[in-house]
């Protein structure tokens, strides 16, 4: 998505996915939403792409993705602070390594990370879904990075454990989808 639709004013889910293996997990979350009558809009990393098509989720929540808020809109408002406004919750899932540490330094260079950077978290619950390899998840950055974002006000949501594309098992997968939408639904309660 170049830009959010301006016709569509409905408060919106935001699904911000980063690139993991785990990335496919969230077309089922999507999915999920979509069907019970949410407007779901879904923002990607460069990285994300390489995991799972932006395409898929497109067709799944009938909305573009939003992947480039630097390109021009016929709105006055930008991309990004348009959509931000009308987020009544986002969740960022799966969450990596490298996403936690731009969003507990304040970087806002991708756009699942500026649109992080453009919520009010008084008004607008954003969960973080950090999935990892377990000892990329123990690292001492990361420990430190989850640490910061929930004293910013992020809700983390801590990590199943089980077998891992790494070939071990372990802590940091990514919850089932079942357990991501769960997480929605009580952070909209």
């Amino acid at each position: 998505m170049d830009s959010p639709s301006q016709s569509n004013e409905q408060p919106t889910i935001l699904i911000g996915i980063c690139g993991g293996i785990a990335a496919y997990k969230m077309a089922e979350v999507v999915s999920t939403l979509v069907k019970r009558g949410e407007h779901v809009t879904v923002a990607m990393t460069r990285d994300a792409r390489r995991f799972i098509g932006q395409v898929t989720f497109e067709s799944l929540s009938g909305r573009p993705v939003f992947r480039n808020p630097w390109k021009h809109s016929e709105s006055h408002e930008s991309p990004h602070i348009a959509l931000a406004r009308r987020a009544k919750v986002m969740m960022i899932a799966p969450c990596t390594m490298d996403m936690l540490s731009r969003l507990s330094t304040g970087r806002a260079d991708d756009p699942v990370s500026l649109l992080a950077a453009s919520i009010d978290r008084s008004i607008c619950p954003v969960l973080i879904s950090p999935s990892m390899n377990e000892t990329m998840l123990n690292q001492p950055s990361t420990r430190r990075n989850l640490s910061i974002l929930k004293e910013d006000g992020f809700h983390v949501l801590e990590p199943d454990s089980g077998w891992q594309a790494c070939r071990t098992d372990g802590a940091g997968r990514l919850p089932e989808p079942v357990r991501l939408v769960e997480a929605i639904d009580s952070a909209l309660g």
